[in-house]
């Protein structure tokens, strides 16, 4: 009986062990195909799916997430064919290039042209390409390059007294990110029937300036003078939206040639806690507002003295030639008289966020760098109205409440009944312009205040408001209330504005005291939106101050005086 108890418990146990061992191949096996189906997966993961797993801001700050893909088999064949490209591209460069040097020469020079240009023996060296398929009738592409090259760049110039210097352009340093637009797709061989080149983004451009024989220094002003003019030629000539367009097939290409596609008006408000730049006294604030940062199209504003919250109450008008890619910028500066202005802080909006025919109030923060925006530092707030009016359309950006005219000076510049076909927009729009004061009654009720600060021991104030017209300096104000930090006013103030697209309406809130006033807060506005909304309702949070906000309801009863600029 004990071997044949033995022989089933054998038995038994090889039967349980083979099947342990059987099920344990199948879940390997299964594990293996998991991890693989995963690994596949992983595989097919594209950048988009790997942010939507992990947030941008739980990665180190080494990895990067490259949209271009490398390009030594191009850099290999350019580096074959670059004595070739040298010769054809001096030619065109010379050729191109000089006419723009000669527009933007500075005073001090009567001539600037080339006497010898070659681009060297190196070839530049193209790091990253990258394909957009947002439109579906054209094929952009876009090239990232470096150079560092050895040209041979010489200058002559003459200066306004008669000195003929021969200057030598050295270590050339150049990055930038090249655009290639084939359109129209064609169903002729090579399938498009032009090309548009043009320079994308311009990350660095460095360069030396060298007398042949002598000292640049000896003249002040003149290497400064030809940077600017050098970079501008840059800028003006291949820099985006200004493209070269080569035609591959004939036909008729001037649709795809640079026109003017509308106009940027911006209303510069007021600067809050700017940063101060002095070491005695306050800054003493200007800002530069550009769209293409070209010297004959940056505008500078008035210059502010000995104040961290300047008001300005300008206006400017810009030029916009691709509203998709192109960015209104603003710079504010410190002036210091006769040395170089200290920058504050920079801002910018892309236009393609703003909506056609409609003003937009926005305070922008600024910030020291607009590429590398790592920059915590409280610089300040700008406050600006911006309104895109593109071209063409100006039939349906009419003032809402009276159609005859319109908001601004460029929406009454548009209006007009003669043809406007084969008619430069640009030109249709300065020969139409017309100054337009628009003249009425502006009725402010000051209904009331909630959350204001505790000014007094007891805490509580005693507030009342001040109402000031910016331009024609009219102040009038409410009655006080006692011993309450939301108070109710229900007063109606009218004033007569003589122009009301350049007057500001100030609205400040002070503590009375038996032996003086504290001031609370205050806040700025426009007319723009009355004088298109008609009336309107709107609670303003108080600037100066940690709470508080004043309910105001405006209304504005026109009479517009149109007469000739």
């Amino acid at each position: 009986m004990g071997f044949f108890g033995g022989l089933l418990f054998g038995v038994a146990f090889g039967i349980c062990f083979m099947l342990s061992v059987a099920r344990k191949q199948i879940l390997r096996s299964a594990q293996r195909i998991t991890l693989a189906a995963t690994i596949a997966a992983f595989a097919r993961m594209t950048v988009a799916d790997s942010r939507k797993l992990l947030p941008g801001e739980y990665y180190p700050p080494w990895v990067v997430f490259a949209k271009r893909q490398k390009l030594n088999w191009l850099n290999d064949m350019m580096n074959k064919i670059w004595p070739y490209v040298d010769e054809a591209a001096s030619d065109l460069i010379r050729s191109s290039v000089e006419p723009i040097l000669e527009q933007y020469k500075p005073m001090v020079l009567s001539s600037l042209k080339f006497s010898k240009l070659t681009l060297g023996t190196v070839a530049p060296q193209f790091t990253g390409i990258s394909v957009d398929e947002g439109d579906p009738g054209e094929i952009t592409m876009e090239l990232e390059m470096q150079w560092d090259g050895n040209p041979n760049v010489v200058l002559d110039i003459v200066t306004k007294v008669g000195v003929a210097l021969p200057i030598q352009v050295k270590n050339i340093a150049f990055t930038g990110l090249f655009r290639l637009i084939f359109k129209p797709l064609v169903d002729e061989f090579p399938c498009f029937g032009a090309v548009l080149f043009s320079l994308r983004e311009k990350k660095q451009l460095d360069f030396t300036l060298k007398v042949i024989g002598g000292d640049l220094s000896a003249l002040p002003g003149v290497s400064e003078a030809i940077e600017e003019t050098i970079k501008d030629a840059v800028e003006d000539s291949v820099t985006w939206p200004m493209r070269i367009v080569i035609p591959i097939l004939a036909g008729d290409y001037s649709d795809l040639e640079l026109k003017p596609a509308g106009i940027l008006e911006v209303k510069l408000i007021e600067a809050k806690e700017l940063t101060n730049k002095d070491i005695i006294g306050k800054s003493d604030p200007y800002a530069m507002l550009f769209v293409r940062p070209l010297r004959a199209r940056m505008k500078n504003s008035k210059t502010i003295n000995n104040q961290l919250n300047p008001i300005w109450n300008e206006h400017f008008e810009f030029t916009v030639e691709d509203p998709s890619t192109q960015y209104f910028t603003i710079r504010v500066f410190d002036d210091e008289g006769v040395q170089a202005s200290e920058l504050i802080g920079c801002g910018h909006v892309a236009i393609k966020d703003l909506e056609p025919g409609k003003v937009k109030d926005i305070w922008i923060k600024l910030v020291k760098d607009l590429e590398i925006q790592r920059d915590t530092k409280n610089r300040g707030q700008v406050h600006l109205e911006l309104l895109y009016c593109p071209f063409g359309t100006e039939t349906g950006l009419q003032n809402p409440i009276n159609p005859d005219f319109r908001l601004t000076d460029l929406e009454k510049a548009l209006k007009s009944g003669i043809s406007e076909t084969n008619v430069d927009p640009a030109k249709l729009a300065a020969q139409k312009k017309k100054e337009v004061i628009r003249r009425g009654v502006l009725s402010v009720t000051v209904m009331s205040a909630q959350d204001l600060p505790a000014v007094d021991l007891m805490g509580k104030s005693d507030p009342y408001v001040v109402l000031l017209m910016k331009k024609t300096e009219q102040k009038l104000k409410t009655r006080v209330i006692n011993n309450t930090l939301n108070p109710v006013w229900n007063q109606t103030f009218d004033f007569v504005v003589e122009d009301g697209l350049r007057d500001l309406l100030m609205c400040e809130v002070w503590d009375h005291d038996t032996f003086g006033k504290d001031k609370m807060g205050k806040c700025i506005m426009t007319l723009s939106r009355v004088i298109l909304e008609g009336e309107f309702t709107e609670t303003f949070a108080l600037d100066g101050c940690k709470s508080g906000k004043l309910t105001l309801h405006l209304k504005w009863t026109p009479q517009t005086i149109v007469r000739d600029a």
